[in-house]
């Protein structure tokens, strides 16, 4: 009773603050939402943003048992004055939009993705050494353009895990994985992450993002080879230690074990691309209306239903011993889909307000695209981001380019967008989809990984001068 009153005393208070200015925003008349939002509306998401932060650190027990309510706080202090001001016709319509349009096909790729890589068991001799840490980033990173940043990295980071499983120090092998697997890799066509099949649904060819790769080389090339420096400095030290003959393992024939898993894995895959291909023949409002203004698209259901079927599939036919070969729980996924509808909802006026005022940031060179793209995509989700700088470069009135359904655009600003949007969600745990549950998979095998902040001191470091580099080289 007490810890209620310590959360409902406080959220009561919040949101009278708030609603004044959401009750003053709705006064307005003939003008979009993000017009009318204030921006203290965005105080909900940034809280969530801290308490993902820095609960973990000073109570960490207390946020593993309450993430899901400190998520729904966040979300309430945003959701109650937003009703108040704008009626509850308008904030459930929001609501419903968010989660149905967003959220749903969000968590339902993610969990297919988990519960079907789950039972992918690689053994064998794999050391975890140098040389094969990086061969199996370069893999994944390939393999991410093809099957999605969330099923490379689903589908590797247990192996890497577990060839690393007798080190001492791992967690940089870890953040690597989120940088080169779960982000970067996904950038040479629209199955390999959500921003890039925006655009191929809004008229980009589905191999237009190839023109990617020369940035891709360029980075793969600078952060395996900073990679590579670190682990051998880390392995020298722990092999001798290990005293196993420098290796740190036992040999043992390589073998893959729940292969069936692949057909249910290529089903997730096509599932993306078929609803693409119901989106582009039928548009993108025809569905099911299933609250006024807000339409289901067929592509979404379609893609949900098969993402399901194949995930239960892949439970059902899927061998005990592998999953607890996996150490495979689902308590990465319900993090993930605890805080996730936290950051789904209290995003809805930085991504309204953005949609409306992207434009007047003044971005004209493909650089100004690429940094502020990155950079909100870092903190937002990527995919909307995208659509929002995406629609901004359709508007700049380009005579060459690539005809659009937003307009023209200059190819070297498409780069810009495309790369900021993809490359950049690296730069924090929230930033694309994959980091979080790599992250969450980690920890449930025994890794410390570093903090929310941390984190982002080893993206500072290490990404920020990689994407100078990509700026300087690519986008001036």
């Amino acid at each position: 009773m007490l810890m209620r009153r310590k959360i409902i005393v406080p959220l009561v208070a919040f949101c009278s603050l708030l609603s004044v200015d959401f009750v003053s925003a709705a006064e307005a008349s003939g003008h979009s939402l993000g017009e009318e939002l204030p921006i203290w509306s965005v105080i909900p998401f940034v809280g969530l943003l801290l308490s993902i932060a820095i609960f973990p650190l000073v109570k960490p027990k207390w946020w593993e048992h309450n993430l899901l309510y400190v998520a729904l706080f966040w979300s309430l202090t945003f959701f109650i004055p937003f009703t108040i001001g704008f009626g509850a016709a308008e904030s459930i319509k929001e609501l419903i939009e968010i989660i149905a349009l967003d959220y749903l096909p969000f968590i339902v790729l993610l969990w297919g993705l988990f519960a079907v890589s789950g039972g992918i068991v690689l053994k064998g001799d794999l050391a975890g050494s140098p040389k094969t840490n990086v061969v199996m980033l370069l893999i994944g990173t390939l393999l991410a353009s093809w099957v999605g940043t969330t099923g490379a990295s689903m589908l590797l980071i247990r192996p890497m895990l577990r060839a690393n499983g007798w080190r001492a120090k791992k967690a940089h092998v870890v953040i690597f994985f989120i940088f080169l697997v779960s982000n970067i890799g996904g950038s040479l066509t629209p199955v390999g992450d959500p921003p890039l099949f925006l655009g191929f649904l809004r008229g980009i060819p589905f191999f237009w993002t190839m023109r990617l790769a020369p940035i891709l080389l360029v980075n793969m090339v600078l952060l395996l080879s900073a990679f590579f420096i670190i682990d051998s400095r880390l392995y020298k030290k722990e092999a001798a230690a290990a005293n196993k003959g420098g290796d740190g393992h036992i040999p043992v024939p390589l073998k893959v074990e729940g292969l069936h898993n692949l057909i249910f894995l290529a089903l997730i895959v096509g599932s993306v691309i078929l609803s693409g291909l119901i989106s582009t023949a039928m548009g993108e409002n025809a569905g099911i209306q299933i609250y006024p203004e807000v339409i289901m698209p067929y592509g979404s259901l379609a893609q949900m239903a098969l993402v399901i079927v194949a995930g239960i599939l892949s439970v059902k036919t899927t061998k005990k011993e592998l999953h607890e070969a996996n150490f495979f729980t689902w308590g990465p996924i319900k993090e993930v889909a605890s805080l996730f509808i936290g950051i789904f909802i209290t995003m809805i006026p930085a991504l309204a307000i953005l949609n409306v005022k992207g434009a007047e940031l003044g971005l004209s060179q493909p650089w100004h695209f690429f940094w502020v793209t990155g950079a909100l995509s870092s903190f937002l989700d990527n995919a909307p981001t995208y659509l929002v700088f995406f629609t901004t470069a359709g508007s700049l009135g380009a005579t060459e380019g690539l005809a659009t359904t937003v307009g023209t655009i200059a190819p070297q600003i498409l780069l810009a967008v495309s790369a900021g949007a993809v490359f950049m969600g690296a730069n924090t745990y929230i930033g694309n989809a994959p980091n979080f549950m790599v992250r969450s998979i980690a920890e449930e095998n025994g890794v410390k990984m570093p903090s929310f902040f941390k984190y982002m001191g080893w993206s500072l470091c290490f990404l920020i001068p990689v994407f100078f580099i990509d700026m300087l080289i690519f986008f001036r």
